[in-house]
Protein backbone atom coordinates (compact mmCIF):
# COMPACT_ATOMS: atom_id res chain seq x y z
CA UNK A 1 0.00 0.00 0.00
CA UNK A 2 1.31 3.47 -0.74
CA UNK A 3 0.95 6.56 1.27
CA UNK A 4 -1.48 9.36 -0.06
CA UNK A 5 -0.26 13.23 -0.50
CA UNK A 6 -2.46 13.91 1.99
CA UNK A 7 -1.12 11.69 4.75
CA UNK A 8 2.58 11.50 4.24
CA UNK A 9 4.26 14.15 2.55
CA UNK A 10 3.28 17.52 4.42
CA UNK A 11 4.20 15.50 7.81
CA UNK A 12 8.21 14.77 6.32
CA UNK A 13 8.09 18.27 4.57
CA UNK A 14 7.24 20.05 7.82
CA UNK A 15 9.52 17.89 9.62
CA UNK A 16 12.75 18.57 7.58
CA UNK A 17 12.35 22.57 7.69
CA UNK A 18 12.74 22.03 11.01
CA UNK A 19 15.51 20.67 11.06
CA UNK A 20 17.21 22.46 8.40
CA UNK A 21 16.23 26.07 10.41
CA UNK A 22 17.34 23.95 14.19
CA UNK A 23 20.78 23.45 12.69
CA UNK A 24 20.75 26.91 10.96
CA UNK A 25 20.43 28.34 14.69
CA UNK A 26 22.87 26.66 15.93
CA UNK A 27 25.37 28.03 13.44
CA UNK A 28 24.04 30.93 14.17
CA UNK A 29 25.03 31.31 17.66
CA UNK A 30 28.41 29.64 16.90
CA UNK A 31 28.60 32.72 14.29
CA UNK A 32 27.45 35.18 17.33
CA UNK A 33 29.79 33.60 20.06
CA UNK A 34 32.96 34.23 17.05
CA UNK A 35 31.94 37.70 15.81
CA UNK A 36 31.16 38.75 20.34
CA UNK A 37 34.80 37.51 20.82
CA UNK A 38 36.58 38.87 17.96
CA UNK A 39 34.78 42.37 18.60
CA UNK A 40 32.61 42.46 15.22
CA UNK A 41 29.77 44.23 14.49
CA UNK A 42 27.38 42.48 11.56
CA UNK A 43 24.74 44.07 9.86
CA UNK A 44 22.47 41.79 7.57
CA UNK A 45 20.87 43.72 4.94
CA UNK A 46 17.44 41.96 3.30
CA UNK A 47 15.47 43.59 0.35
CA UNK A 48 13.98 42.99 -2.83
CA UNK A 49 16.33 42.82 -6.15
CA UNK A 50 16.78 46.54 -6.53
CA UNK A 51 16.31 48.34 -3.66
CA UNK A 52 19.73 49.70 -3.70
CA UNK A 53 21.39 47.41 -1.22
CA UNK A 54 24.61 47.63 -3.45
CA UNK A 55 24.67 51.20 -3.94
CA UNK A 56 23.95 51.97 -0.37
CA UNK A 57 27.03 49.73 0.88
CA UNK A 58 29.70 50.96 -1.72
CA UNK A 59 28.90 54.53 -0.78
CA UNK A 60 28.54 53.47 3.00
CA UNK A 61 32.05 51.66 2.52
CA UNK A 62 33.61 54.43 0.59
CA UNK A 63 33.02 57.30 2.90
CA UNK A 64 33.64 55.38 6.02
CA UNK A 65 36.53 53.99 4.77
CA UNK A 66 38.68 56.31 7.30
CA UNK A 67 36.71 55.72 10.13
CA UNK A 68 35.37 52.13 10.08
CA UNK A 69 37.40 49.13 9.50
CA UNK A 70 34.39 47.04 7.34
CA UNK A 71 34.27 43.90 5.07
CA UNK A 72 31.19 42.90 3.55
CA UNK A 73 29.80 39.23 2.23
CA UNK A 74 28.02 39.33 -0.88
CA UNK A 75 25.39 36.55 -1.47
CA UNK A 76 23.98 36.58 -5.13
CA UNK A 77 22.41 33.01 -7.38
CA UNK A 78 24.69 33.77 -9.97
CA UNK A 79 27.43 36.62 -11.28
CA UNK A 80 29.76 38.45 -8.89
CA UNK A 81 29.19 42.04 -10.46
CA UNK A 82 28.32 42.95 -6.80
CA UNK A 83 31.03 41.77 -5.25
CA UNK A 84 33.59 43.48 -8.48
CA UNK A 85 31.31 47.10 -7.52
CA UNK A 86 32.15 46.70 -4.07
CA UNK A 87 35.25 45.85 -4.21
CA UNK A 88 36.26 49.54 -5.59
CA UNK A 89 36.20 50.54 -2.49
CA UNK A 90 39.27 48.83 -0.99
CA UNK A 91 37.19 46.63 1.65
CA UNK A 92 37.47 42.50 1.82
CA UNK A 93 35.00 41.76 -0.02
CA UNK A 94 33.90 37.64 0.00
CA UNK A 95 31.48 35.97 -2.90
CA UNK A 96 28.81 33.32 -1.87
CA UNK A 97 27.10 32.38 -4.89
CA UNK A 98 24.24 30.68 -4.11
CA UNK A 99 23.05 28.98 -7.50
CA UNK A 100 19.33 28.22 -6.62
CA UNK A 101 19.04 28.90 -2.78
CA UNK A 102 16.88 31.96 -2.51
CA UNK A 103 18.94 33.00 1.15
CA UNK A 104 21.85 32.85 2.80
CA UNK A 105 22.50 30.40 5.93
CA UNK A 106 24.70 30.98 8.67
CA UNK A 107 26.75 27.97 7.63
CA UNK A 108 27.53 29.66 4.39
CA UNK A 109 28.50 32.80 6.50
CA UNK A 110 30.88 30.60 8.79
CA UNK A 111 32.88 29.65 5.43
CA UNK A 112 32.62 32.39 4.31
CA UNK A 113 34.98 33.84 7.55
CA UNK A 114 37.21 32.06 6.95
CA UNK A 115 38.60 34.15 3.98
CA UNK A 116 38.28 36.84 6.48
CA UNK A 117 40.59 38.13 9.47
CA UNK A 118 38.40 39.36 12.14
CA UNK A 119 41.02 40.82 14.01
CA UNK A 120 41.17 43.63 11.56
CA UNK A 121 37.42 44.36 11.35
CA UNK A 122 34.98 46.62 13.30
CA UNK A 123 32.05 46.01 10.89
CA UNK A 124 31.22 43.20 8.66
CA UNK A 125 27.89 44.16 6.27
CA UNK A 126 26.10 40.69 4.74
CA UNK A 127 24.34 41.26 1.91
CA UNK A 128 22.03 38.68 1.41
CA UNK A 129 20.28 38.00 -1.43
CA UNK A 130 17.83 40.13 -3.15
CA UNK A 131 14.49 38.32 -1.35
CA UNK A 132 11.78 39.04 0.95
CA UNK A 133 10.30 35.68 1.59
CA UNK A 134 13.02 32.80 2.62
CA UNK A 135 16.06 34.86 4.58
CA UNK A 136 13.41 36.21 7.08
CA UNK A 137 13.15 32.59 8.81
CA UNK A 138 17.48 32.31 8.74
CA UNK A 139 19.43 33.81 11.48
CA UNK A 140 23.07 34.13 10.21
CA UNK A 141 24.84 35.56 13.63
CA UNK A 142 24.20 39.16 13.02
CA UNK A 143 24.26 41.66 15.38
CA UNK A 144 21.13 43.82 13.86
CA UNK A 145 18.89 43.20 10.30
CA UNK A 146 18.64 46.51 7.82
CA UNK A 147 15.48 46.16 5.81
CA UNK A 148 15.55 48.27 2.40
CA UNK A 149 12.30 48.80 0.51
CA UNK A 150 12.31 52.03 -2.40
CA UNK A 151 10.18 54.29 -3.16
CA UNK A 152 9.81 52.39 -6.95
CA UNK A 153 8.27 49.50 -4.81
CA UNK A 154 5.32 50.94 -3.39
CA UNK A 155 3.82 51.83 -0.21
CA UNK A 156 2.23 48.53 0.87
CA UNK A 157 5.48 46.34 1.16
CA UNK A 158 5.53 45.81 4.31
CA UNK A 159 2.01 45.16 4.51
CA UNK A 160 2.81 42.06 2.01
CA UNK A 161 6.08 40.90 3.41
CA UNK A 162 5.18 41.32 7.26
CA UNK A 163 7.65 38.50 8.12
CA UNK A 164 10.80 40.14 7.22
CA UNK A 165 9.97 43.43 7.84
CA UNK A 166 8.75 42.59 11.58
CA UNK A 167 12.44 41.29 12.05
CA UNK A 168 14.38 44.47 11.16
CA UNK A 169 16.24 46.86 13.78
CA UNK A 170 16.62 49.41 11.12
CA UNK A 171 14.03 49.86 8.26
CA UNK A 172 15.44 52.14 5.17
CA UNK A 173 13.49 54.04 2.75
CA UNK A 174 15.91 54.10 -0.15
CA UNK A 175 16.09 55.71 -3.21
CA UNK A 176 13.84 58.94 -1.67
CA UNK A 177 15.30 61.29 -4.47
CA UNK A 178 13.03 59.43 -6.80
CA UNK A 179 9.79 59.63 -4.82
CA UNK A 180 7.87 62.68 -6.32
CA UNK A 181 8.45 61.46 -9.88
CA UNK A 182 6.97 57.76 -8.46
CA UNK A 183 4.08 59.68 -6.92
CA UNK A 184 5.14 57.94 -3.47
CA UNK A 185 3.72 58.70 -0.24
CA UNK A 186 6.20 58.60 2.62
CA UNK A 187 3.99 59.20 4.76
CA UNK A 188 2.12 55.91 4.64
CA UNK A 189 5.12 54.08 4.10
CA UNK A 190 6.02 55.08 7.66
CA UNK A 191 2.47 54.20 8.46
CA UNK A 192 2.51 50.74 6.88
CA UNK A 193 6.46 50.21 9.02
CA UNK A 194 4.68 51.38 12.13
CA UNK A 195 1.88 49.06 11.76
CA UNK A 196 4.45 46.10 11.06
CA UNK A 197 7.47 47.10 12.60
CA UNK A 198 6.69 49.87 15.68
CA UNK A 199 10.48 48.95 17.56
CA UNK A 200 12.19 49.75 13.94
CA UNK A 201 14.69 52.44 13.55
CA UNK A 202 13.11 54.18 10.15
CA UNK A 203 15.41 56.15 7.88
CA UNK A 204 14.61 57.99 4.55
CA UNK A 205 17.89 58.29 2.70
CA UNK A 206 19.28 58.38 -1.00
CA UNK A 207 22.95 56.16 -1.59
CA UNK A 208 22.80 58.72 -5.29
CA UNK A 209 22.67 62.14 -3.70
CA UNK A 210 23.68 61.78 0.02
CA UNK A 211 20.00 62.87 1.67
CA UNK A 212 19.82 60.86 5.02
CA UNK A 213 23.40 59.72 4.59
CA UNK A 214 24.70 61.23 7.67
CA UNK A 215 22.06 59.77 10.48
CA UNK A 216 22.95 56.23 8.50
CA UNK A 217 26.83 56.71 8.72
CA UNK A 218 25.94 58.22 12.38
CA UNK A 219 24.36 54.80 13.51
CA UNK A 220 27.02 52.98 11.80
CA UNK A 221 29.85 54.81 14.20
CA UNK A 222 27.73 54.17 17.30
CA UNK A 223 26.87 50.53 16.71
CA UNK A 224 31.10 50.41 16.46
CA UNK A 225 32.33 52.48 19.25
CA UNK A 226 29.81 50.86 21.82
CA UNK A 227 31.60 47.61 20.23
CA UNK A 228 35.11 48.83 20.84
Amino acid sequence: MTNSPDTASPHRVLHLHERVLDRNREQASRNRGLFRDRGVVVINVLSAPGSGKTALLERTLTDLKNDVRAAVIVGDLATDNDAQRLCRSGAPIVQITTGTLCHLEADMIARACNELDLDTLDLLFIENVGNLVCPASFDLGESLRVVLTAVTEGEDKPLKYPTLFKTADIAVLTKVELADACGFDCGMVRKNLGAIAPTADIMELSARTGLGLTRWYDRIRGLVHVNT
